[in-house]
């Protein structure tokens, strides 16, 4: 099933990521090294949002988060993602998630709950935990769950662009996007349920 944001959009990241992959390499840095410093711009970037800073703080987080990406990408450059580095990404990107929305709790609650925006990133947090987990236990099942109208990279957009608007005196601009984030997020856990229980039903050729 499509994802929000499609080929054209990553196609335009892994542009810019494949020569920022191959020029760490050559300087020595490990693909785990960039997983673990990308996380702890998260970190920084969500507590700078916390605290009133919005502008800023989505701009550090959207930074800090593309090592997402190219992570991955130095690892696959240096001959192969091993099973450490596979943990410890996906370990680091609920840290980074759970940072990012608690962020987003914690400065929309300062803020008197705005449209009930602290009950949407709950909301957010709890569907986007399960969206991941639904996928990697699939997968531990060899089973199928590589689908969604939400992933990873298009919840941090929509929380982004939220957190862009309100900075910009649109104060029910994040509390709406998390509303939709939040629907669109349970979706995605029900897409990924049926497409697991359809492979499931898939004779193994």
């Amino acid at each position: 099933m499509a994802k929000i944001f499609t080929g054209t959009a990553r196609a335009v990241v892994s542009h810019g990521v494949d020569p920022t992959a191959r020029f760490l390499l050559r300087l020595g840095v490990t693909p785990n090294a960039v997983t673990v410093a990308g996380t702890v711009g998260v970190l920084a970037g969500s507590t700078v949002a916390a605290f009133g800073h919005l502008f800023w703080g989505v701009w550090i987080v959207t930074a800090c988060a593309l090592t997402d990406a190219l992570d991955g990408t130095m690892a696959r450059m240096s001959g192969g993602t091993s099973r450490f580095g596979a943990l410890l990404d996906s370990s680091m990107d609920r840290i980074a998630d759970a940072a990012v929305f608690g962020a987003v709790t914690f400065y929309l609650a300062e803020r008197g709950n705005p449209y009930g925006g602290v009950v949407a990133a709950l909301l957010c947090l709890a569907s986007g935990q399960v969206v991941s987990y639904v996928k990697a236990r699939a997968q531990s099942l060899g089973l199928d769950a590589d689908v969604g109208i939400a992933e990873r990279l298009e919840r941090l957009l929509i929380v982004g662009v939220g957190g862009l608007l309100s900075s910009a005196g649109l104060l029910w601009g994040l509390p709406v996007m998390l509303w939709l984030l939040a629907v669109l997020s349970i979706i995605t856990v029900f897409q990924r349920l049926t497409h697991a229980a359809r492979s499931a039903r898939t004779p193994t050729p």
